[in-house]
């Protein structure tokens, strides 16, 4: 049980999309975790982010796509390379794509509304933690490749910000060892 409010943030981990199973967020539950999520420090008022479902048979069609795309992008793919491509998304039983988009005519710098929708991300992966599911965000080449933009329906002001992997645990979530306070840590001083 916790003691602090802070071990809510203590405990977060990632669990990797293999170990993801079955129940994910209902419909009513997934809205009300995006609702909050988008409650995140937004200069400029843009709402520079944007959230796409994948679930059930699209999530397997997407797979498929992708698989076709590291074979262009890449002839000399090794097949078990193409196949887990095409496998990446078969294991989370919800993936919800989180993309950035900027408005490039605002005076809110490009990054500003990158770190936004980065915001929006890693609100909702605290949120699936919270609600008892887990998650793991990834991005991978096909974050960042035009052509998987394009067949994600993204508009050339949108840009992958993470692919978040989100269910059920089927194990507890590793720890990994993390940096030392004094390594990242410094005060300013004139």
């Amino acid at each position: 049980m916790s003691t602090s409010p802070l071990d809510f943030l203590l405990e977060r981990r990632s669990v990797p999309s293999r170990q993801l199973t079955e129940p994910a967020p209902d419909d009513a539950t997934l809205r009300r975790l995006i609702d909050a999520a988008i409650r995140v420090p937004d200069h400029g008022k843009l709402d520079p982010f944007r959230i796409r479902i994948l679930r059930g048979d699209a999530k397997r069609e997407f797979g498929l796509r992708l698989a076709k795309r590291a074979v262009e992008a890449n002839p000399d793919i090794s097949d078990a390379k193409r196949e887990k491509e095409r496998n990446r998304y078969e294991h989370a039983p919800l993936v919800l794509i989180v993309t950035a988009k900027i408005d490039g005519d605002s005076k809110v710098p490009e990054l500003e509304q990158q770190i936004t929708a980065g915001c929006v991300a890693y609100n909702l992966m605290l949120g699936v933690q919270a609600l008892g599911f887990a998650g793991q965000w990834l991005t991978g080449w096909a974050a960042y490749d035009r052509e998987v933009a394009k067949l994600l329906g993204l508009k050339k002001s949108e840009q992958v910000v993470g692919f978040l992997h989100i269910g059920t645990p089927a194990m507890q979530a590793p720890e990994r060892e993390r940096p030392a306070f004094d390594d990242i840590v410094s005060e300013w001083a004139p």
